[in-house]
């Protein structure tokens, strides 16, 4: 297992320990997430599979008369595999540019902004990725959250309409139950919320009115913001070379909120052996050539070792359609 601000420990390049920071400072989702990092290339390394073990139910307990039996009941597994997917991007500049770039220094703006991309593209895959080759979602990737908790226990259905400041003013309680309850169908306190910009306007809202909200300051100077004790992240957009999209969309004025449980045995990051979750390689000045080059790559996926460590909130009325 390791984390982010464990692999840069690792690192011996200042450059590398740099952008492993941006990529913690980008991405709170990273920053927070635990890898289980066994995953051993096959052979010709041709392969970044991940094999696991899911619980789909838990086992029961019951009691019994003198002379009678138990009930059976067995908890259920189902093996299954994931895998890591390699992402990333290349920049380029000239070298002039390099030199003469004054107080923003080009390097590290283009580098930044690649890592900044490469974050929102594996918030994209946590939450539409899709290990299909055909369907919805990003396919040929891994399966993200929308595609594992479909048809699962902990996937409800809102009845709450927050469309607008006057129905906010009546249904935030409302609000605020139905996220109650939707979290009490979890195996466990979740250690994260995850929504979009539209959905985290209604619940601080909803949160500051009950007095359940709290924000706070992290080691990055990052506003976090918290219900009753649970970090609201909003996953951000990404930029899909056309246009700039929200990763969890707002549909029909519509929108759906997840809860994950961070850990080995319930919602974790995968990643190659070592601590070679995210790689940089920046151009050598000192070199010929005119144009230089500049990568940063993240190999890593998701998996849910236990069905009822996350759920899904959809649907709930954040705009009016």
């Amino acid at each position: 297992m390791i984390t982010l601000a464990e692999a840069k420990v690792g690192m011996a390049d200042k450059v590398d320990q740099n952008v492993v920071d941006e990529f913690r400072r980008s991405s709170l989702l990273l920053d927070n997430l635990v890898f289980d990092n066994a995953i051993s290339p096959g052979t010709g390394g041709s392969t970044l599979a991940y094999g696991y073990v899911q619980l789909k139910t838990p086992s029961t307990a019951s009691v019994r008369t003198i002379n009678s039996e138990y009930t059976p009941g067995e908890a259920k597994r189902e093996e299954k595999t994931s895998k890591a997917i390699i992402m990333g991007g290349k920049f380029q500049i000239d070298r002039v540019l390099i030199g003469t770039s004054g107080a923003v220094d080009e390097l590290a703006f283009q580098a930044q902004e690649k890592i900044k991309a490469t974050s929102n593209e594996f918030h994209n895959l946590v939450i539409n990725g899709n290990s299909a080759s055909t369907g919805s979602g990003v396919l040929n990737t891994f399966d993200g959250l929308d595609k594992i908790l479909t048809g699962t226990e902990t996937e409800i259905t809102s009845a709450v309409d927050v469309s607008t400041s006057a129905k906010m003013d009546t249904g935030y309680n409302a609000l605020l139950d139905e996220v109650d309850a939707f979290l009490t169908k979890l195996a466990d306190k979740p250690s994260m919320l995850l929504m979009n910009e539209d959905l985290l306007t209604k619940m601080r809202s909803a949160a500051r009115r009950a007095g359940y909200f709290k924000a706070e300051r992290d080691e990055f100077g990052r506003t976090v913001e918290y219900y009753n004790d649970i970090p609201m992240i909003d996953v951000g957009k990404y930029y899909n070379g056309t246009t700039t999209q929200n990763i969890i969309k707002t549909e029909e004025g519509k929108t759906d909120l997840y809860a994950v449980k961070i850990g080995l045995d319930a919602f974790h990051g995968i990643s190659p052996t070592g601590s070679k979750v995210i790689q940089s390689f920046m151009p050598d000045l000192n070199a010929p050539g005119a144009v230089k080059d500049g990568e940063v790559e993240l190999v890593a996926g998701v998996v849910l070792k236990n069905s009822t460590k996350a759920g899904v909130l959809r649907g709930i009325q954040v705009k009016e359609a």
